[in-house]
């Protein structure tokens, strides 16, 4: 009995000299390279203890099949109720796969965060982007427009050279931005995602999954005004040419639900959303909805081969609503 109270002495010597003050210590297998997001440390009223990070949120580590949907031929998909806090259909939704410009859902929340709707922001050279088949709002260096004017660019046309222009109004540099992106990646516990760049233009390094996508765009959509944005059908706005003159810009939605071109299930209403294709990435398409009974959903396909086949698999997917 003494040497078993001796080394019990001599082991809470040890955690105190090892912990400090006395805390308790844990072992945290867990890093920021594990295939799924999972853990942190949070404080209670007495204790500190470990619990899933999205404990108020859904949580999947695996796939998960549901009798209503079967989706092939897609790269990544995901199915979540949020008042449910429940994931009712997971494909690959760990995959590091291209985000294309589901990106851009990133800049948008990092912008929102750190910046003012009425800031003011202007071009520099870095907007004149040259790839092929990149998509432009034909802005120019020294034109200028606010940050509520881009973002409505941003979301609904998904113009790369309005990315670079947020990326540098806000964070001074497209690399200062994209340090930012990730930061509030790891913030929010999407440790499987990683940015080089705002806009989702296939770029080595430049990775997300379907479940960190869920967790950004859950964050996203805390902001009025992107949930305004990416319910609108159209826009239409003016701003600041370089010479001082005034140019107009108008576009619809990408989004070819809230455009009417496709139609969700009976017992299902798209609220909006956001698209995104490179031929890396594939067509890509992120939704909030809501069932009759006013719950949301958030469902999102990564990897399809066309457009008709992202909003068919998508349909698919959103009638495993009930």
């Amino acid at each position: 009995m003494k040497k078993f109270i001796c080394v019990l002495l001599i082991s809470s010597i040890l955690l105190l000299t090892v912990t400090g003050c006395g805390a308790p210590a844990y072992e945290m297998p867990y890093d920021s390279s594990y295939q799924v997001s999972s853990f942190k440390l949070v404080p209670t009223s007495d204790v500190q203890t470990t619990k899933p990070f999205a404990a108020d949120l859904c949580v999947a580590d695996k796939d998960i099949s549901n009798p209503d949907t079967s989706l092939t031929d897609v790269g990544a998909a995901a199915l979540f109720d949020l008042n449910g806090q429940q994931t009712l259909y997971a494909k690959n939704i760990n995959k590091q796969m291209h985000p294309a410009s589901l990106t851009k859902i990133m800049t948008a929340l990092v912008a929102l965060k750190n910046a003012s709707p009425d800031q003011v922001l202007t071009a520099s050279q870095n907007v004149m982007i040259t790839e092929s088949g990149a998509v432009l709002c034909g802005i120019k260096p020294g034109d200028s427009m606010t940050l509520d004017q881009a973002l409505h660019i941003l979301l609904m046309y998904s113009a790369n050279d309005v990315a670079v222009l947020i990326a540098e109004g806000v964070g001074g540099t497209v690399e200062g931005f994209t340090d930012m992106m990730n930061a509030e990646a790891r913030s929010l516990g999407a440790t499987n995602c990683n940015f080089m760049n705002p806009n989702g233009l296939t770029q080595d390094g430049h990775y997300i999954t379907a479940y960190d996508l869920y967790l950004i765009f859950a964050e996203a959509l805390k902001y009025d005004l992107f949930n305004e944005i990416i319910q609108m059908p159209s826009y239409s706005t003016t701003y600041v040419a370089s010479d001082g003159s005034n140019k107009t810009f108008e576009t619809n939605t990408t989004n070819l639900f809230i455009r009417g071109d496709y139609t969700a299930p009976d017992n299902i209403t798209v609220i909006g959303g956001k698209t995104g294709t490179t031929n890396a990435a594939g067509h890509c398409l992120i939704l909030l909805s809501r069932n009759s009974s006013g719950n949301p959903y958030i469902s999102v396909i990564l990897n399809c081969a066309s457009t008709q086949e992202l909003y068919e698999k998508m349909t698919d997917l959103l009638k495993a609503v009930k």
